[in-house]
């Protein structure tokens, strides 16, 4: 089967490789739709994402498609069913997995980090990590599950409460997804900080109340003026330092500021400890994507939230690379890799 197969730090190949095998437990999909995640670019770029990735891998942990096989002890599925998957496989009996932290599964399987994944024609996945996609559901909208599910963990330890007021850095897939999230939960008023104009315009289609040129314009200034006077939580997209130190500077007093966006490793924030004191911030991560998988298919399924409008181009394996490598590319939108393309 043609896979993306990483090697190592700008080593990426397309390549035939084996069909994967498929145990007692496990259903072989038919990969109709991957999505290229910042997760991806990290491990292109030698970086660890959330879990190391040992050479040679298949990347890939965004995608949907069609069972074509199942293991002896598979009866909840059939071949034939579309599906998305949750890429994180916890064993279930290490000390995190039971006291309900499992995403600190202390043996977790990765899909397209710690094993292949679905930059591929085909990906085997235990029966565990398989949701079937609902009948308005396309395959690109539920490779979209992933980034979506992760990104409802993020909401919930925000704690939004109706009438709260909302701040969102970075206006990749990412960010906008999460304007769309927190005003379901019930935001007042929401900001997005983007720089790109035409991410920018697909933010206030998305629910935005005010986008705000955080390099042309007073980002403090414009945010009073569309009366976000009291920023109650800062969503940062981005990953890079400089927004994360802007993120602490317009949190309101109490606010809860949630760096969501994935930074390289070894980069250092310059946070002075007076400024979380004087306005008693709470600094929140937030990692992967523990039970939310379920509501993330309920919420593209029943058209509550829009994955559509970020996706830029759908392509196939032969561009992957280029994807990964070049910023610019990237800088359109969300792309979706088809094995079959």
């Amino acid at each position: 089967m043609r896979s993306a197969v990483f090697y190592g730090r700008h080593d990426l190949r397309v390549e035939e490789a084996p069909m994967p095998e498929v145990g007692p437990n496990d259903v072989l999909i038919q990969v109709k739709a991957c999505g290229v995640c910042g997760t991806d670019v990290h491990i292109y770029e030698g970086d660890k994402g959330s879990a190391a990735v040992t050479p040679p891998t298949i990347l890939g942990h965004e995608f949907s498609g069609v069972i074509t096989e199942v293991g002896e002890n598979v009866s909840s599925y059939k071949v034939g069913d579309r599906v998305s998957v949750d890429p994180n496989c916890y064993c279930g009996a290490c000390e995190p997995c039971r006291n309900g932290v499992a995403h600190f599964c202390e043996n977790m399987i990765g899909y397209g980090t710690t094993k292949d994944g679905a930059f591929a024609e085909y990906c085997a996945v235990d029966q565990r990590q398989v949701y079937l996609l609902g009948e308005n559901t396309t395959f690109e909208q539920g490779a979209m599950t992933e980034p979506v599910a992760c990104c409802l963990h993020g909401v919930d330890l925000c704690n939004i409460q109706p009438g709260h007021q909302v701040v969102v850095i970075g206006g990749g897939m990412i960010g906008l997804l999460m304007v769309q999230l927190v005003k379901l939960a019930g935001a007042a008023k929401v900001a997005l900080l983007e720089p790109v104009e035409g991410k920018r315009e697909v933010g206030m289609k998305l629910g935005a109340d005010v986008c705000i040129d955080p390099i042309h314009q007073d980002v403090k200034a414009e945010l009073k003026k569309a009366g976000l006077t009291w920023v109650n939580s800062v969503i940062e997209c981005v990953g890079r330092p400089s927004t994360i130190e802007q993120a602490i500077d317009v949190a309101g007093n109490k606010a809860i500021v949630m760096m969501f966006g994935l930074t390289k490793p070894d980069e250092t924030v310059a946070v002075k400890p007076y400024d979380v004191f004087a306005k008693e911030l709470e600094l929140k991560a937030s990692y992967i994507n523990p039970y939310t998988q379920k509501r993330a298919l309920d919420l593209i399924d029943t058209g509550r939230l829009d994955v559509s409008s970020m996706i830029y181009e759908v392509c196939g394996l032969d561009k992957l690379e280029d994807v990964l490598s070049k910023p610019e590319l990237r800088a359109n939108g969300k792309y979706i890799i088809d094995p079959s393309k």
